[in-house]
């Protein structure tokens, strides 16, 4: 397990550099007392292991900006790709406190050590603009949901996928939550596209999404919280859920999916091991006395159960 004695732990994604993973996850202090402050503060840390269980900390990824940037409130969630020359691009959400609300933009840094990171100094790359999703002018939303880029290359080798937490522009409040999406040629320019997904599947928001073959089989992984549904469907505890795909860029049928984790754990990740098969890893959310516990699981083996990828052995 992953824990910090003095700052809460959440969201995470990895980098494997062919000879250590490194984790790069959320961090703030538990002196701010209330856990919903975290989000406020949250930078990025990082960390490397072996063996994805005994962690080793290094010096912090990256911090919120200055007054005025697009990560002038906070850092969070992203994902780490390599570029065919070598550079490393970490994609991450800028936070950024209007007078309207919480606004949220995508940008990256760049490294050639995984260790000491650049921004971009023209980020944001990518915004919310109203064209397909949602924004805070909307008024359907308590932020504007625009975050936790996971970024992958193209299947057939033709340029790079960004996948997103967003918010369709109709339907039900709690029923907006889709896949974002956007194209880029070389990693720094970026193109947004429409959803892969419908709103109307039965989620506000799919949080830290993630797409893999696992086995041979593509599966989507997203985070809701109970909260983020609709109250006919709030009888589920919110957590990790998986969604059957037909391919990495789907059709996924977010309607179809299923409780991968019960609301103990949050921020799944699925993560390829030494030994070449696929863990579960994600971050302890609810505690046996229902506070917030803020530290990230040990791995955990994950199979497939018919049509259901499944945590745990068989």
């Amino acid at each position: 397990m992953f824990t910090l004695p003095d700052s809460w732990v959440w969201d995470f994604w990895f980098a494997d550099d062919g000879d250590r993973h490194h984790l790069f996850f959320l961090y703030a202090s538990r002196a701010l007392h209330d856990p919903d402050a975290r989000h406020y503060r949250a930078s990025i840390g990082h960390a490397v292991s072996d063996d994805l269980v005994h962690w080793d900390r290094l010096p912090d990824a990256l911090v919120r900006g200055e007054q005025g940037s697009f990560d002038d409130l906070a850092t969070w969630t992203g994902s780490v790709v390599r570029h065919p020359d070598g550079t490393w691009f970490l994609f991450y959400t800028g936070a950024s406190l209007t007078p309207a609300g919480n606004v949220q933009r995508i940008g990256y840094a760049t490294s050639s050590d995984l260790t000491t990171w650049h921004k971009s100094p023209d980020n944001p790359v990518l915004t919310s603009d109203g064209s397909w999703y949602e924004t805070l002018a909307d008024g359907q939303w308590h932020d504007e949901a625009f975050r936790d880029p996971w970024v992958l290359p193209d299947p057939d080798g033709e340029g790079w996928h960004m996948l997103l937490t967003a918010r369709g522009r109709t339907g039900e409040p709690f029923e907006r939550g889709v896949v974002g999406h956007a194209r880029s040629a070389d990693l720094r320019s970026w193109e947004l596209r429409p959803p892969l997904t419908d709103v109307g599947q039965g989620f506000g928001q799919l949080e830290v999404v993630q797409v893999e073959e696992v086995d041979g089989r593509p599966v989507l992984l997203f985070s809701c919280l109970a909260s983020d549904r609709p109250d006919d469907r709030r009888d589920v505890p919110g957590g990790v859920w998986a969604v059957p795909a037909e391919s990495l860029l789907g059709p996924f049928d977010v309607a179809g999916a299923y409780p991968l984790t019960g609301a103990s754990l949050y921020s799944g990740r699925l993560v390829r091991a030494r030994d070449g098969g696929w863990r579960f890893l994600a971050f302890h959310h609810d505690g046996p006395d229902g506070e917030f516990v803020g530290s990230i699981s040990d791995p955990m083996p994950v199979r497939w159960a018919g049509e259901r990828l499944v945590v745990g052995q068989g």
